[in-house]
């Protein structure tokens, strides 16, 4: 835990989620018993997109914190090498074991802090600049917009987490697209992410689902499929299969196969090759903890300063203290949407454009060109 004082602003930042995992996170006792407790009033099929978990089962942070520490918490970076490779197909490979790389280790039973209405999330790592905001609350939405000039690199995301409770599992399917942009090569890769399933029986949870990435400038795509222990037993945990091909024809170039966290391979399907490209030991080990470089440029709006108490308490199992403290800030959220709702005012993003259409759902276009270097940054 890292604590920046300012005068009554409180920054409190934790070490990102790794494959190591997070000894700083409490686990609670008969934990399956009190998960299943807390679903006992919902019905199978239900949208828990508004369900509030009491912090003893919150981990201190917030899912705009975890969304961003995809991004810049890394222990290789795979983004130079989606810039530096050779062709646009090594370039696409590249981008694949990156996209691979945004799956993250999460914690059963845990589960980071829904984050509040124009909450942000403002870190950099070298010349690498992320910033994330939560464009809406009911329903969530999240966006972010991450630029390397260094690089000439450019991110554009937006998270529409939608989790239902299925009897003994919850499935948590994230609607909204990934943009990654390449600049130099004129490309832009365009890519969905996959669900996240939360089962009881047997305790356990796993990415699953169908993630298509695609690149209309070399008309290259890949199909992955995550998958998790299937009836027979088959794949196992944690498992990754798929292709890459080119649309035009729809030949298969590559097989894809492997473990997201573990390794992840490629066969080139002309020559039968097989090589690694990607290694998760090397991408989500031994992650650093940000720290703040300035405290007088972290906003009021900060995660790591809007949910400090809170995170305060889970850090010292103070649990009265942290479900008082959240209780609080969650109180303020609905005293402000009500007072603009008796003033006839509607909530506009600070750094983003958010759009909805039925066809394609949420979107979010950033509203500034360049994100500015961070007051919080993450030793190199």
């Amino acid at each position: 835990m890292v604590t920046e004082g300012k005068d009554e602003t409180l920054v409190v930042l934790t070490k990102p989620v790794s494959l190591e995992g997070d000894s700083d996170v409490y686990q609670a006792p008969n934990l399956v018993r009190r998960i299943l407790s807390l679903f006992k009033n919902v019905r199978p099929g239900s949208d828990l997109t508004n369900f509030q978990l009491p912090p003893l089962f919150n981990i201190p942070k917030s899912h705009l914190q975890c969304y961003g520490e995809s991004v810049y918490a890394v222990g290789e970076d795979l983004l130079h090498k989606c810039n530096s490779a050779e062709n646009s197909q090594e370039r696409f490979i590249s981008v694949v074991a990156w996209s691979i790389s945004l799956t993250r280790p999460t914690i059963f039973g845990c589960a980071p802090y829904n984050p509040i209405l124009g909450e942000t999330h403002h870190v950099s790592k070298g010349s690498l600049n992320v910033l994330l905001e939560q464009v809406s609350h009911h329903p969530p939405v999240s966006a972010l917009h991450a630029t390397d000039e260094k690089e000439n690199i450019e991110m554009i995301w937006c998270h529409n987490p939608v989790p239902k409770f299925y009897g003994i599992k919850v499935e948590a399917e994230v609607h909204g697209r990934k943009q990654l942009k390449l600049l130099n090569h004129g490309e832009t890769y365009a890519m969905n992410s996959p669900s996240l399933l939360i089962k009881f029986l047997p305790p356990g949870l796993d990415w699953v689902g169908n993630v298509k990435i695609h690149c209309q400038e070399t008309s290259l795509e890949a199909e992955l499929c995550y998958s998790t222990n299937s009836f027979l037993g088959h794949r196992g945990a944690h498992s990754i299969k798929g292709r890459i091909y080119r649309s035009s024809s729809m030949k298969t170039l590559y097989e894809v196969k492997g473990h997201w966290n573990s390794i992840v391979t490629v066969k080139d399907t002309n020559n039968g090759k097989e090589r690694v490209i990607y290694n998760a030991k090397e991408v989500i080990s031994g992650l650093k903890t940000p720290t703040v470089k300035d405290p007088q440029g972290v906003l009021s709006s900060e995660s790591a300063a809007v949910w400090s108490a809170v995170s305060e308490g889970i850090q010292s199992k103070n649990w009265e203290k942290a479900r008082e403290v959240k209780k609080a800030v969650e109180e303020k959220q609905r005293e402000l949407v009500k007072d603009r709702n008796s003033r006839g005012q509607t909530w506009v993003p600070k750094h983003f454009n958010l759009s909805y259409t039925k066809e394609g759902g949420w979107d979010c276009s950033p509203i500034h060109t360049w994100v500015p270097p961070a007051p919080i940054v993450v030793p190199l």
